[in-house]
């Protein structure tokens, strides 16, 4: 199992371009499911959770087909397939989107109940109250979700708890339900936006997206289409909080700075030079950092992916700062490793207070899900001396060439294979 070792003191200098958004990607590689003609996907982001959806459409019988430019076309005219199997499911969550699309177009899904990281209780409840309310009959048996339906029929839905994957999976759903749907409380994250225009360029009627009220008309059938996934705010957010915790000065590109207004709003707080220009965001840092509180809420707010790495920032400034949690509940296992750094981090329910200005000391580290594990990765940038990063696989679930792209600025990061 690799390993990523890091020493730390060197500040991180110079450019790099911001990947394609894995939590765009993946809802949009399950929306070639609703159509028989190709869907092509540009900016795609080569990740392990990508591959892992794109082996679940091809076990579904999608052809797949990846250009020279890692380019994807996906093929969903020949689906003999409705099941996707425990093997698959177990390591991705975000697999469940595969259910709407395959109950809206062949009628039957069997999807078995999803896994991931271990962040807190993230229940699918929500998606299936929506399906069976369009007409689908659910049903549980043996570790698979079952569901069937002649055909969906548009419905008026309020989630109870903002979701994304659920907005997404339904808002994909009924896309093919007769008459209209309306989703209310729906998610507002770019991500959602960006699945509701790769729709709408299939021949779906999708207006409201980015905003708690969504509406779908059903139509009779979605067509082909190009679609290029938009830039990856958790990656940039990641890189950001990086180059200002080093003391470098990092531009990033081919990315979204309109995407990014809370995260860049605390960099600015903190004391962190932010320079935004259109697909560009220059970081630098420009005296001492301070501490800061915040509270991670569904967007637009302060997104809970950046919560670890912001965290670390924060155990380098001046002040004591307090952080937070309020979308998952287990989102704070990072803490116990940050503090074999030497991190001054006391728990209090889903609050993290953090006392800044001690020094991080490099150590033997664990990973314990995905963001975490880019956290001891930033913590280990700032850190004196080695810290040694075991489970890594984490992170290459949503970083993509990590260790590359920190290697370009000038980190001493390695990664070591057994």
């Amino acid at each position: 199992m690799d390993k990523i070792l890091v020493r730390g003191g060197r500040p991180l200098t110079g450019t790099i371009p911001i990947s394609g958004a894995k939590n765009a990607t993946l809802p949009a590689l399950a929306a070639s499911l609703l159509t028989d003609q190709p869907l092509r996907l540009s900016n795609i982001p080569h990740l392990r959770d990508v591959t892992t959806m794109l082996e679940l459409l091809g076990q579904h019988g999608a052809a797949i087909t990846i250009d020279e430019k890692l380019g994807v076309e996906i093929d969903c005219s020949r689906i003999h397939n409705t099941k996707a199997p425990y093997d698959l499911v177990r390591t991705m969550r975000a697999s469940i989107l595969v259910m709407g699309p395959l109950l809206a177009r062949h009628g039957r899904a069997e999807i078995s109940l999803p896994g991931g990281c271990a962040i807190g209780t993230r229940p699918v409840n929500l998606h299936l109250r929506g399906l069976e309310a369009m007409g689908a009959e659910i049903t549980l048996e043996q570790g698979y979700i079952k569901g069937q339906a002649k055909r969906l029929r548009g419905a008026r839905l309020v989630f109870d708890l903002v979701t994304v994957t659920g907005t997404e999976n339904l808002m994909m759903a009924a896309c093919l339900a007769d008459g209209r749907t309306v989703l209310e409380n729906a998610a507002c994250e770019p991500e959602v936006l960006d699945l509701a225009n790769c729709l709408n360029k299939m021949g779906a009627r999708i207006k409201g997206a980015g905003t708690g009220t969504i509406t779908i008309d059903g139509v009779e059938e979605l067509r082909g289409a190009e679609h290029a996934i938009l830039p990856d705010r958790i990656e940039t957010g990641t890189f950001m909080i990086a180059a200002a915790l080093t003391g470098g000065d990092v531009t990033l590109t081919h990315t979204d700075p309109s995407i990014l207004k809370a995260p860049i709003a605390k960099l600015r707080q903190a004391g962190v030079v932010v320079e935004e220009k259109k697909g560009t965001i220059r970081v630098r840092k420009n005296g001492p950092l301070r501490a800061v509180d915040l509270q991670t809420a569904p967007y637009p707010g302060f997104p809970t992916d950046l919560q670890a790495q912001m965290l670390v920032l924060v155990s380098q400034s001046e002040g004591t700062g307090t952080i937070t949690e309020t979308i998952f509940e287990n989102r704070f296992m990072h803490v116990s490793e940050l503090q074999r750094l030497g991190a001054d981090i006391t728990l209090q329910g889903n609050v993290a207070v953090v006392k800044g200005g001690g020094e991080l000391r490099g150590a033997p580290v664990m990973a314990t899900d995905l963001r975490a594990s880019a956290s001891l990765v930033l913590a280990g940038l700032a850190a004196r001396g080695e810290t040694l990063i075991s489970r890594v696989y984490h992170i290459d679930r949503g970083y993509e060439r990590i260790e590359e792209k920190l290697m370009a600025l000038g980190a001493d990061i390695h990664r070591l294979s057994n």
